[in-house]
């Protein structure tokens, strides 16, 4: 056994435990720790396959973004999971017939890909460029349409969490930038004709003598 081989099981050995952890830890601040050992760990062995791009973009994106921002948020919430865990054996068999089936269709699928084959040897421009370069044109060119239809289907699933998500509260009050750009000046000024109050002069002071006398 090779060096390679043995990191790929011992990685692999890691990525599963790590996984079942996941399910089966007790505090949520654990299980997403533990999410992030096994993204790591598929990391790891995709770096062993030679697929350095999909695995520095998983260590960025879901590990450092994606993960520590879900961690920030389960800490800060401090969400009380005992009674959403208290109903969990309760639907293991289900749990377990669907994680079967799944298996049994990837087995299936992939059934093929565990023969022993030869690798193609790659050509001299391929070794020139590089992984990354040929993803890059491979995703560009021949398969751009398809790229381009997960991009608006995440933006329509991202748009629709928004919307989903979005509660108007009552007590806050907020401005309607369609209803000021509405505004006319016969909204906002109104001019009210009202007739003059003309106060009564005083009496001169002559007179209040005159009357006293």
């Amino acid at each position: 056994m090779d060096t390679t081989t043995a990191l790929f099981y011992v990685f692999s050995a890691v990525l599963l435990f790590s996984a079942v952890r996941v399910i089966t830890a007790r505090s949520t601040a654990h299980s997403a720790l533990f999410l992030i050992l096994a993204f790591f760990s598929a990391a790891c062995v995709w770096m062993l396959l030679k697929a350095e791009f999909l695995a520095i973009t998983l260590v960025l994106v879901y590990i450092g973004a994606v993960m520590v921002l879900f961690l920030f948020v389960v800490m800060m919430l401090d969400i009380n999971t005992d009674a959403l865990r208290s109903n969990l054996w309760k639907h293991l068999p289900l749990a377990g017939l669907v994680g079967a089936l799944i298996a049994l269709e990837m087995a299936a699928v992939l059934l093929q890909g565990f023969g022993p084959t030869e690798a193609p040897e790659p050509s001299a421009a391929a070794i020139q460029m590089g992984n990354t370069k040929l993803l890059g044109v491979a995703m560009y060119t021949q398969y751009l349409y398809p790229l381009q239809i997960a991009a608006v289907l995440l933006l329509v699933a991202m748009v629709a969490a928004i919307a989903l998500t979005l509660r108007r509260r009552k007590d806050v009050r907020g401005q309607n930038p369609a209803e000021q750009v509405k505004v006319q000046k016969a909204d906002r000024l109104k001019i009210v004709k009202m007739a003059a109050d003309v106060e009564a002069a005083p009496a001169p002071a002559a007179e209040d003598n005159k009357g006293a006398a």
